[in-house]
């Protein structure tokens, strides 16, 4: 069994999802579920979820397919719609809904030999230019994509924020604009469905863009989109491993790869059975804090693939065997992410196979 140790607390889950609600409760919820779930594992989210959200929100098809085998039956938005080389038979064999955001897919459903509708969420980009239909050639597409005898009507309508962490900046306000700007365009109103553009931050900062339907993703697992923890959400995971050594150390004494680090004074340093292998980030910066027995000592010298190294104190009476708590509900994923300059999402999404899921209820 790994001692690398992903521990999920279901019932935090389920609060973030409770709050989420409490905040937005003229909204349908989608729970963003791509990426294991944020690496909190996303069958064990579903199963947990499946009767608590109204849709799950996926990147991939393979992740929805995933889910169908699994046996969960909660509609599934897969957001990056389907790709070149998919089997968009898969979409109604599965009953998978999709983001429809390119021209070339437009093409796809028109041609296309399925038996059965698909439901469809029209990609607006509003201003993150990356996926979806500029203004000046959505109505068209719309209406395209509308007069496609496999796509389902009404036609759902997405878009996404680019800013909308950045509490000061216009950009949000603009985007929202445009947003509206193309539904009242769309002179056929019985074509257009459940409108979405808010994410965890426009659904927690931006009331106005909630809408009908809402897409929480990493808020769902109580961290924040913005710099610092939010206070009525509660961490879900707690990344931890333990001591597997605890060493006398002598000043002037260098550990780990490169000699980046010398003792300043004898010292005792524990060895933790945790790595880059496991996700942990290979470059953090000197005294990024880790918790030993609920105390703060600091990592030092380089993260090696399997194990890292972290100052005790000469006084130390730690042991192996001992916990080391890397991020949690006590030592913040975002706290770490201003030590390391990786965001949250990048440190928990990250995470390996190799460092093993636990879920906990309490």
């Amino acid at each position: 069994m790994s001692i690398a140790v992903i521990e999920v607390n279901r019932q935090a889950i389920v609060h973030n999802v409770e709050y989420i609600r409490k905040i937005a409760p003229n909204s349908q919820l989608v729970a963003t579920i791509k990426a294991n779930a944020y690496s909190h594992g996303i069958v064990g989210v579903a199963e947990l979820l499946q009767n608590k959200v109204d849709y799950f929100g996926v990147a991939r098809i393979c992740e929805a397919m995933l889910l169908r085998q699994k046996g969960i039956n909660t509609p599934i938005i897969c957001l990056e719609g389907f790709f070149p080389h998919d089997d968009i038979v898969d979409l109604v064999d599965f009953n998978i809904q999709s983001a429809i955001h390119s021209k070339w897919q437009i093409d796809a459903l028109q041609s296309s030999p399925l038996e059965n509708e698909i439901t469809a969420w029209f990609k607006l980009d509003t201003g993150m230019h990356r996926l979806g239909f500029n203004l000046d050639e959505a109505k068209t597409e719309f209406y395209r994509l509308a007069s496609c005898s496999v796509v389902r009507k009404p036609i759902n309508i997405i878009s996404h924020f680019s800013s909308a962490d950045e509490l000061t900046s216009e950009q949000t306000s603009k985007q929202l604009e445009l947003f509206d700007q193309f539904i009242a365009s769309i002179e056929d109103k019985s074509l257009i469905g459940k409108c979405s553009i808010a994410a965890s931050s426009g659904t927690l900062a931006w009331s106005q863009s909630q809408r009908e339907i809402v897409r929480p993703g990493i808020s769902l697992y109580g961290i924040s989109p913005f710099n610092e923890p939010i206070a009525e959400l509660r961490p879900a995971m707690t990344f931890k491993s333990e001591l597997i050594a605890v060493r006398s150390h002598k000043k002037g004494e260098s550990v780990g790869y490169s000699q980046i680090w010398c003792s300043q004074q004898d010292t005792k340093l524990g060895v933790v059975a945790m790595g880059y292998g496991d996700g942990y980030p290979r470059n953090v910066p000197e005294n990024t804090p880790v918790l030993v027995n609920g105390r703060r000592v600091p990592i030092v010298g380089h993260v090696s693939m399997d194990m890292i190294v972290v100052d005790l104190g000469i006084d130390s009476q730690e042991k192996p065997g001992d916990e080391v708590i890397f991020w949690g509900q006590n030592l913040p994923v975002e706290e770490i992410a201003k030590y390391t300059g990786i965001s949250p999402y990048e440190l928990i999404t990250r995470l390996t196979e190799r460092a093993k899921i636990h879920y906990v209820d309490r």
